[in-house]
């Protein structure tokens, strides 16, 4: 997870308006809608959904896959629309439901990922059709993208010259990149983010017939998930938040917690490798510690060219190795990679770790193209780098000037270095990409605490490398008693696909309503056969 607004739901009419617009009537002249009445979204609140089968090659058979749509901007819904992919597996009985899926990101499109890792949810399906969707701005659904944009974004830890030269020098490229996302990406691109995909959820829950929302959200998810509550309180169901996300850390704080929090799951993953006479790095971890930064240095220095047409640097490597530390799952292929780039000079296998929706055939065993997931819509090859930045900057509201960054640059660095030798510099340069964009929303810091309605389950795991625990902590107490914590004492990003127990538990509360203790834990041991 490491992902211009309408910062809050539009306001109801107020009396005193409505007592003029009903003067107006009286009076036989045209009444006007006030500024500050809210738009009329009835007609997409009204929505029947037409299910059909998935096209695409390797799609499954019984999944099926429609759309919504919404408006471009909620303030203004005459104004334009777009739609939203959505995939379901129907429930194996009459359902009492729906329960949505997001997987994360941000920037992640639901679909796809459904339709690859949709057997981790069939139990649901005993009472519930299983439903996701690709995002505004994701996947199918109005992907964005910057063109080079993401390529022509510099290196922001470079310190050939002086810092300040070097520093304002790096801020305009940000600002040509910035520009050229927003060439790239058309009219969704100042209605992306989490306050604005939160409404497209109310309406899809709508359209799904179901009074309350059900809901299972993953990293990026669970700020999405926490959005919704906070927008509509009345209409939450059961909602799940598995790999919890800040609320109120900048992105600069995330970037160091983040950094930090990949370099532990790599010292595990070489630990592991080690263990193994095939461990391209050998059999010594310290030894393997620092060829994996002489490997990262040397690739910065001499990329190696792709037969995408760009060249594999070491921070190309950098990002593809966080792709593949999340999970333990995946370590078994990132090894098979990363051999293949060590032994033969081959980037092929690694840079699949950094192609959209290529990790889920990875650890899956799936080959192809894609699975045909993109023959109806040309998704752009950068649509999630492009979708990330946009939506966490679309949900940041800080935007320090140029003197600030040149004056906390050196401070930045250091920090991010301290937390990771290898993540701190690709993690440095993420945090920075928000210069050159609008100011985010401020909705998310100052409102989404104290929901009030029926209780969350919150999973925090205890190694996770991207949301770390504390962040359970922090957004449980801010959400309020709502709030019900698991501690799955486990390693990985997120417990639902990993820890049987955390999987029991949620299935459980999504299926029968059974919530557990606030502070209930789940051990490694109860995974053990």
């Amino acid at each position: 997870m490491l992902a211009k607004l309408s910062p809050r739901p539009a306001l109801r009419h107020c009396a005193l308006a409505g007592a003029i617009g009903l003067a107006l009537l009286g009076a036989g002249l045209p009444a006007t809608v006030a500024d500050d009445a809210e738009p009329d979204l009835s007609r997409f609140y009204r929505q029947k959904i037409s299910w059909s089968r998935c096209e695409g090659t390797d799609m499954p058979k019984d999944l099926q896959c429609g759309k919504i749509t919404v408006p471009l901007d909620y303030a203004r819904p005459r104004a334009g629309t777009l739609d939203l992919a959505l995939a379901r597996y129907r429930a194996t009985t009459e359902p009492k439901g729906s329960v949505l899926l997001n997987f994360g990101g941000p920037g992640g499109p639901g679909v796809p990922q459904l339709a690859f890792g949709g057997k981790e949810f069939m139990e649901l399906t005993n009472a519930y059709d299983v439903v996701t969707f690709d995002p505004r701005g994701v996947g199918r659904s109005s992907p964005v993208s910057c063109g080079d944009g993401v390529n022509a974004a510099p290196d922001a830890t470079d310190d050939s010259t002086d810092l300040e030269t070097s520093t304002r020098a790096v801020l305009e490229r940000l600002k040509t990149a910035a520009a050229l996302c927003a060439e790239h990406s058309g009219p969704v691109l100042p209605h992306i983010g989490t306050v604005n995909a939160s409404r497209d959820l109310d309406v899809l829950r709508d359209a799904l017939g179901d009074k309350k929302l059900n809901y299972l959200g993953f990293s990026y998810g669970t700020r999405l998930g926490a959005v919704y509550a906070a927008q509509f309180p009345t209409k939450v169901g059961r909602l799940v938040l598995d790999g919890v996300d800040t609320l109120t850390e900048p992105l600069t704080e995330q970037g160091v917690a983040g950094a930090a929090g990949q370099q532990t799951a790599l010292d595990g993953f070489v630990d592991w490798c080690v263990g193994d006479i095939a461990c391209p790095f050998g059999q010594d971890a310290r030894t393997a510690r620092e060829q994996v930064a002489q490997l990262v240095a040397s690739l910065d220095e001499n990329p190696l060219p792709t037969d995408l047409g760009q060249n594999f640097t070491g921070q190309d490597l950098v990002a593809a190795m966080s792709q593949g530390l999340y999970s333990t799952e995946l370590w078994p292929t990132l090894k098979r990679a990363l051999a293949s780039l060590v032994e033969d000079g081959d980037p092929t296998d690694i840079l699949a770790f950094s192609i959209n929706g290529a990790v889920l055939r990875a650890a899956d065993g799936r080959d192809g193209d894609g699975g045909g997931l993109t023959d109806e819509e040309d998704v752009p090859m950068d649509n999630l780098p492009a979708a990330m930045m946009a939506i966490n900057c679309a949900d940041d509201p800080d935007r320090p000037t140029a003197d600030r960054i040149t004056r906390n640059l050196g401070r930045l660095r250091a920090a991010y270095e301290r937390a990771s030798p290898i993540f701190g510099r690709y993690r440095l340069n993420e945090v920075l990409m928000c210069y050159g964009r609008p100011r985010g929303t401020d909705f998310i810091r100052d409102e989404v605490k104290d929901v009030s309605g029926p209780n969350m389950l919150l999973v925090g795991t205890r190694g996770d490398p991207a949301t770390p625990y504390r962040w359970t902590e922090e957004t449980a107490d801010r959400l309020g008693d709502a709030a019900v914590v698991l501690d799955n004492k486990g390693e990985g990003h997120t417990g639902y696909t990993s820890s049987r127990c955390v999987h029991k538990t949620v299935n459980a509360f999504l299926l029968h309503g059974s919530l557990p203790p606030d502070g209930s834990s789940c051990g490694p041991e109860e995974d053990e056969e």
